[in-house]
């Protein structure tokens, strides 16, 4: 059987099994992201090892189209109407969640002779979350209201503060080594990583908010918002910023400058599924369960430390923000997933202090595991808690 013949049996099955998720995710208190990785890693190498392996091989061109689209979707959601009314909310429970989060994880890590440096990165490590997943969640129980809408854009944000902290903690970690490569610092690094994906995002948001939406009056066509979309993921590759910020900044800019439209991301909106469900499951063919044998003792106290640190951080920041009561009790439940920026994180960490790589990169992507398994199921249960889930899925009992 030739290669094209194979991922295209591939592709197919694994569309259909993205639909097979969407009952079992009604029946099940598993949400379908959790299915689709724990699928996909039955199928993938680690198991079954049913894909071929030039299908495997389009995991980082799929991540890049799905985590393009999730960021541009995000962007949709911060109106100048939803500024107004969740923005306060918003900056005080993301960064509150990424300090505190970094502080504890660095904190409980200590008495385990790590060493500052390493408790360093790993704190700067743990704030960072899942979005695809997060957002998969909120759109598959169909959740409207409050809640959903500031966790939306706690998740949209707090990557931003993740990448600033986590860039501080790298560029400590490497003084205190007495490291120094001659090339960018960690915290040169972060800075234009953030802003020219900001800048970026902008310059490519302004022309798209007068241009599109013209061919069909009201709202862009499917090949305007893929060719916008696509060109800004692709650019920001190339220019080495975020692809996840820089759509985010791109959907802001449109949503709030495109007047002539109605729904300016209707068009994205009916296409990300297929490309999300190929992304979760190569994602699940890629988990290496058995990291988590390795990882030991310091990665228990990593995953717990990182639990407590989003509920903590989640309340405090509510506290401060002066948010409802169900807010404060499940915000921080909602925001456990954690996946790719962990890992970007971690080899960015491990080239600059290849010291730390073997016992580095087992921990993040053992603790990764856990959290893209788990996360997800308590996100749809904290979304179900405060009354905002309106799929017909598996309800929690009291």
């Amino acid at each position: 059987m030739n290669e094209p013949v194979k991922i295209l049996l591939a592709l197919g099955g694994v569309l259909l099994l993205g639909l097979a998720t969407n009952t079992l995710g009604r029946l099940t208190p598993l949400p379908r992201v959790t299915l689709l990785l724990v699928f996909g890693f039955l199928i993938g190498p680690g198991a079954l090892d049913l894909l071929p392996e030039s299908f495997i091989e389009f995991f980082d061109l799929a991540a890049i189209i799905a985590l393009t689209m999730v960021g541009f979707l995000l962007g949709g959601q911060f109106t100048a109407k939803s500024f107004r009314e969740r923005g306060h909310e918003i900056f005080w429970i993301s960064i509150i969640a990424v300090v505190v989060t970094a502080v504890l994880v660095f904190l409980a890590l200590l008495p385990l002779n790590v060493g500052i440096p390493m408790a360093l990165i790993l704190g700067g490590i743990a704030p960072a979350t899942a979005p695809a997943a997060t957002v998969d969640v909120v759109h598959e129980v169909r959740a409207e209201g409050p809640f959903a809408r500031t966790l939306l854009g706690v998740v949209a944000v707090d990557d931003a503060w993740g990448l600033i902290l986590f860039g501080c903690c790298a560029a400590a970690a490497s003084a205190m080594l007495g490291i120094d490569d001659g090339q960018h610092s960690p915290l040169a690094s972060a800075a234009w990583e953030i802003g020219g994906a900001v800048l970026l995002g902008v310059a490519l948001g302004l022309p798209t908010a007068y241009l599109t939406g013209h061919i069909e009056s009201g709202e862009p066509t499917l090949t305007e918002a893929l060719g916008v979309v696509f060109l800004c993921g692709g650019l920001a590759i190339w220019a080495n910023v975020s692809f996840l910020i820089a759509p985010m900044v791109l959907g802001i800019v449109v949503v709030n400058l495109a007047k002539h439209h109605t729904r300016p991301f209707h068009a994205i909106e009916n296409i990300e599924w297929p490309f999300m469900v190929v992304f979760f499951v190569l994602a699940g063919a890629s988990l290496e369960l058995g990291a988590l044998n390795s990882i030991g003792a310091v990665a228990g106290v990593y995953i717990g430390a990182r639990i407590v640190g989003r509920l903590a951080g989640g309340w405090a920041g509510c506290v401060l923000a002066g948010a409802e009561k169900p807010l404060r009790n499940w915000i921080g439940v909602a925001m456990m997933p954690q996946a790719g920026v962990a890992l970007g994180m971690a080899l960015v960490a491990s080239s600059r202090i290849p010291e730390f790589r073997e016992s580095l990169l087992p921990l993040v992507i053992g603790s990764t595991v856990f959290f893209e398994l788990t996360g997800p199921v308590l996100t749809r249960y904290a979304l179900h808690r405060v009354g905002e889930a309106n799929a017909e899925t598996f309800a929690p009992r009291d």
